[in-house]
């Protein structure tokens, strides 16, 4: 894990993270309908708070198109939200389907 950010509270929250948080808020900050504010609401942490982790955590490479793609989306703001997005997952997301 890259130990060079400015803010030294940011490195002491990522330290105290399981694993399991970790790649939660990773699997959140990928996702397109899961706005910054609902990790900060879960986890603390803002929305640069969240872009220093990913720069820490993937690739340059994975890093640089998750940008792109978080850039792009107005569904990663609250306030930036249509107001035809209700939640904040897909309707067929966390579903079980049959194979």
């Amino acid at each position: 894990m890259d130990t060079n950010f400015q803010d030294p509270q940011y490195k002491v929250a990522v330290a105290d993270l399981t694993a399991e948080s970790l790649s939660r808020i990773i699997e959140m900050a990928w996702e397109d309908r899961t706005p910054f504010e609902a990790i900060e609401t879960q986890f603390g942490f803002d929305e640069k708070a969240v872009i220093q982790l990913m720069r820490s955590q993937l690739k340059r490479r994975s890093f640089e198109l998750w940008r792109e793609r978080v850039t792009s989306r107005g569904t990663k703001h609250v306030a930036k939200r249509p107001a035809s997005v209700l939640r904040h997952h897909c309707s067929t997301q966390y579903k079980m389907r049959n194979r």
